[in-house]
């Protein structure tokens, strides 16, 4: 901005040296005064909120990518922010978690090549798939692997379920579909239906195929089953990809893993004697077994290796009585940061996803430094990395917790904030799972607000974001904001405006802030009310749980047990 100004400056001296001749006006209009600083009026409020993601979500931030110079700035940015706020250092005496990373970029030149009898072609990267490692190598040879399809890829006990059953799978390259059994059948009666369980998550089979044994993995994709279209899946996996390393994963990895196409499949099924539709419905069906699609795989990926290390921002306020008890909100502030080479736009700026979150967790720690009763439990605000790379920099915190797991009552999760106005209903993503939403129900009331499920149960959004690490550990955590039934324009504008999301600007460069367009009343009332789930956690001494039946339960109630034994002790 600086050499901007003198620039001008120059420019105006140079211009007044060509014009010596000329009269001097009498008088000129003064220049008009630089816009002020934004001074914060503190507690949640729009126009504080909107300068927080504007700033976060500008194209000086580059997109937020983790190890880029646009984290140098985002991490420092809400470091300030919470000084500013009144917190303290969250990680000892430091606001910074370090979370070491590996970094791989896949050479986009790479092909697959795909020998089906005498006939053989490449499959080129981002138009027919995507392809990466996991492994850390910088060079996977992968030659002939037999391709074999084994429909949803999902090894499933509880469900009488094994998509893998009956073979050795050493070195081979399993083809499978994304979502669960139920999915495209609509049978309720197949794991959950339509709503995505875990064994729906392409992380989830990516892990199975790499725990089976095998070379790589390709799942089908398609958009009602992924709930997101081509671009999505290219934009995503293009460009550097990141990891933890292998001594914070102990998890097996595959050599390689990614996605193809719908085109892409529907001609290697087809050049294999198979339909893909009608593969759909045989991989839907109890009893399936895994079918060979007279093809084998050879691929020589080149990927740069890099190992780097991005940060968690963590800040604490306190508790005035039990300090050692916690409630965390959080939001992750990486986004998918700056496509060199790409024509047009190429900054993913990443506003509704995540500047909204991260603004969240700030507007609620501003409120919570200073409502007039300080909180008794300590609250811990978490800004991790690495989201859009796996949940990684979540990961890393619930393997490394500033607080004992034992210790956190309850986890708020803030992302993706609806900015489309006030609603009448409030959006709880994977409804009724926990006790915290006994808290939010009776607050919810009080603005005139029901809760419900997300509508797109298929797309698997509980397994998407930061407080699913926290809930695999047992951890109860709320993942809620936003509205479907409009005030203004009802259920039917709150569809068109998600479709349009989904469909426009998610993991794109259009993601970015629009004071234009974007109402944030609504934002102000979903804060008011994920501020007043964690006043009364942190205020009193309640620890809620799962409620029976939900999966996570178990690991709470023998976390609880250790805890109240060793403070019996």
């Amino acid at each position: 901005m600086q050499r901007k100004l003198l620039l001008c400056l120059a420019a105006t001296a140079a211009l007044a040296a060509c014009k010596q001749e000329a009269p001097v006006p009498a008088a000129s209009a003064p220049a008009p005064a630089p816009a002020p600083a934004h001074t914060f009026a503190g507690g949640i409020n729009a126009a504080d909120f909107g300068e927080l993601v504007k700033t976060l979500a500008s194209d000086e931030f580059e997109g937020r990518a983790p190890g880029s110079n646009g984290e140098e700035l985002t991490v420092n940015y809400i470091r300030d922010q919470m000084q500013r706020i009144g917190l303290q250092p969250g990680n000892g005496d430091s606001w910074f978690q370090e979370v070491p990373m590996t970094e791989t970029t896949a050479n986009p030149a790479t092909v697959l090549k795909i020998q089906q009898g005498q006939a053989s072609r490449d499959l080129v990267f981002g138009t027919d798939m995507v392809i990466g490692t996991r492994s850390g190598q910088p060079e996977i040879k992968i030659d002939n692997s037999e391709l074999v399809f084994v429909g949803y890829g999902v090894d499933a006990p509880e469900q009488n379920w094994n998509d893998y059953t009956g073979q050795d799978w050493k070195g081979k390259t399993v083809v499978m579909f994304v979502n669960d059994p139920g999915f495209h059948t609509d049978d309720a009666t197949l794991f959950d239906g339509k709503r995505m369980t875990y064994y729906g998550r392409w992380t989830y089979k990516f892990e199975e195929a790499a725990r089976k044994g095998a070379a790589a993995a390709l799942i089908v994709h398609d958009s009602a089953g992924a709930s997101y279209g081509w671009d999505v899946v290219k934009n995503s996996w293009g460009g550097a990809q990141y990891d933890l390393p292998a001594a914070e994963d102990s998890q097996p990895r595959l050599q390689a893993q990614g996605w193809l196409s719908a085109e892409a499949a529907r001609k290697l099924f087809a050049d294999a004697g198979l339909d893909l539709d009608k593969a759909y419905k045989d991989a839907s069906k109890r009893g399936f077994k895994p079918a060979p699609l007279n093809a084998s795989l050879s691929l020589d990926l080149k990927s740069t290796i890099a190992q780097k290390k991005s940060r968690n921002v963590v800040g604490v306020l306190p508790g005035s009585k039990r300090a050692d008890e916690a409630v965390l909100y959080m939001a992750h502030w990486d986004h998918l940061g700056k496509h060199e080479g790409e024509e047009g736009d190429n900054i993913y700026n990443g506003a509704v996803d995540n500047a909204t979150g991260v603004a969240g967790i700030l507007e609620v720690a501003d409120a919570m430094a200073h409502q007039q009763t300080p909180p008794e439990r300590s609250v811990v605000f978490l800004a991790v990395t690495l989201e859009e790379s796996g949940l990684l920099g979540s990961q890393y915190y619930v393997n490394h917790p500033t607080f004992p797991l034992d210790k956190i009552a309850g986890v708020i999760n803030i992302d993706a904030m609806s900015v489309n106005g006030r609603a009448r209903d409030l959006t709880v993503t994977g409804f009724g799972s926990s006790e915290l939403e006994d808290l939010l129900k009776p607050l919810a009331a009080k603005q005139g607000r029901t809760l419900h499920a997300e509508t797109s149960v298929q797309s698997g959004f509980y397994f998407r974001s930061d407080h699913f690490n926290f809930a695999k550990a047992g951890v109860p955590a709320l993942y809620a904001d936003g509205g479907e039934d409009l005030i203004d324009g009802g259920v039917e504008a709150g569809k068109r405006a998600a479709e349009a999301y989904g469909k426009d600007r998610y993991h794109g460069p259009k993601d970015e802030y629009d004071p234009a367009t974007w109402k944030l009343d609504g934002i102000v009332e979903d804060l008011e009310l994920l501020y007043g789930v964690g006043q009364q956690l942190a205020g009193g001494d309640a620890w809620p749980n799962w409620y029976q039946g939900n999966p996570f339960k178990a690991n709470r109630d023998a976390m609880m047990k250790n805890k109240d034994s060793k403070a019996a002790k």
